[in-house]
């Protein structure tokens, strides 16, 4: 008989102490916990998700709640996520390798659902105040079918979930093209767009990061920071390689 899940705690909170750095081993990265007498009430409020972050082309933005941004979450085996779908938007079908997710609707009227293992969907309009549980490692999937923006609050029983995005896995992981040929019945210059899709937004990705790190500690009037957002993304857009 065998089992997986996050070890239980041992202890009641474990605060990472990232000034003494953390010992690597084969599977895992062991941080030494700070003395409890050090650990501040801070350490247990996040605040980082009162709004929405920013926007993919398919009108989702995600913000993932872990131990990396939320260090009081270390070692309680959980973390969550803010999810916000304009209108029209989606969640691509993706799945969690760790993690059941429940996901409670903030707003809005999402159509939502998973595919079993028998590749039954179990599909439902929520809306606000409606709560629907992903079984873990299933493939599911969300889209804001309302007239208004949407916001979805989701939890998962791990502090690393993990996720894998469905056209991500096929198409931008470097499977074989002849596979996919037979696979998917697509030619290989249909093959090509998808990757080529993918690496774009990709790119887009890198792009808003990278705008995030520079400009996050410049204290500049409205007006200038539209400017260097602009100016910024002219020139990663330069440097980033050609698709």
């Amino acid at each position: 008989m065998t089992s997986a899940s996050d070890p239980d705690p041992v202890q009641d909170f474990c605060i990472p102490n990232t000034e003494l750095g953390s010992t690597t081993t084969t599977r895992f990265n062991l941080v030494t916990c700070k003395n409890p007498k050090e650990v501040s009430p801070e350490e247990f409020v996040f605040s980082g998700i009162k709004s929405p972050g920013n926007f993919s082309d398919t009108g989702l933005s995600a913000i993932s709640v872990n131990p990396s941004v939320f260090p009081g979450l270390n070692t309680l085996g959980m973390s969550f996520v803010r999810a916000d779908l304009k209108v029209g938007g989606i969640n691509a079908p993706h799945f969690h390798p760790r993690a059941t997710e429940i996901a409670y609707v903030v707003k809005g009227k999402v159509y939502s659902g998973f595919v079993d293992s028998t590749n039954r969907v179990f599909a439902k309009i929520i809306e606000q105040g409606e709560v629907m549980v992903f079984p873990r490692g299933v493939v599911h999937f969300q889209m804001n079918i309302g007239k208004s923006s949407a916001t979805i609050f989701g939890s998962f029983n791990s502090q690393n979930p993990g996720t894998h995005r469905i056209p991500n896995i096929i198409f931008g992981s470097g499977i074989n093209d002849e596979l996919l040929e037979k696979a998917f019945g697509l030619t290989l210059e249909q093959i090509s767009v998808m990757r080529r899709k993918l690496i774009f937004h990709k790119k887009q990705g890198q792009i808003l990061i990278l705008k995030h790190k520079f400009l996050r500690n410049m204290s500049l009037p409205y007006f200038l920071v539209t400017f260097m957002h602009s100016l910024v993304t002219e020139i990663f857009l330069y440097l980033l390689p050609n698709c």
